[in-house]
């Protein structure tokens, strides 16, 4: 008999959402998310002259990537490494500089709506994240799960 010995990812899912610009389309988004019991944990917002990118971390992946299949949402998926700030606020210095002594570029980055044990954390989309989870791991920052912040 064989067992799923997969490892659960060390990662944080996010879906970017491709949204008109207009007025609500945000707010659509939002609600129908709460309305399937899923919160929005991370949220950053790309606007242009026609569309706006929303990219979300959600309570519950799954859910919502169902969701906006069935629903001809279009979107994307990305993994992110979510690092927790334990020295709050100045340890964004410390964490960027050991991605810098790496060499590893951050794409793009930003902070969690939710404090996890009362502490900041931050979202990364980085060109290598094993790489750049290993570097902060030797630094003593932790990595946070999906499971470490879905409710």
């Amino acid at each position: 008999m064989e067992t799923d010995t997969a490892l659960p990812s060390p990662y944080v899912k996010q879906f970017s959402v491709f949204l008109i610009n207009r007025a609500g389309a945000l707010l659509s988004v939002v609600r129908l998310l709460e309305d399937a019991h899923v919160l929005v944990l991370g949220l950053s917002l790309q606007d242009s002259v026609d569309v706006t990118v929303a990219r979300l971390i959600v309570s519950d992946p799954e859910t919502v990537e169902t969701l906006f299949i069935e629903r001809g949402i279009p979107f994307s998926t990305c993994d992110l490494l979510v690092v927790q700030l334990k020295e709050g606020a100045e340890a964004l210095s410390r964490c960027l500089t050991a991605f810098l002594q790496a060499e590893t570029n951050i794409h793009f980055s930003y902070p969690l709506l939710v404090n996890t044990n009362g502490l900041p954390a931050l979202a990364l989309h980085l060109e290598d994240i094993e790489f750049g989870a290993e570097v902060v791991t030797t630094q003593g920052f932790k990595i946070l799960k999906q499971n470490d912040i879905s409710r």
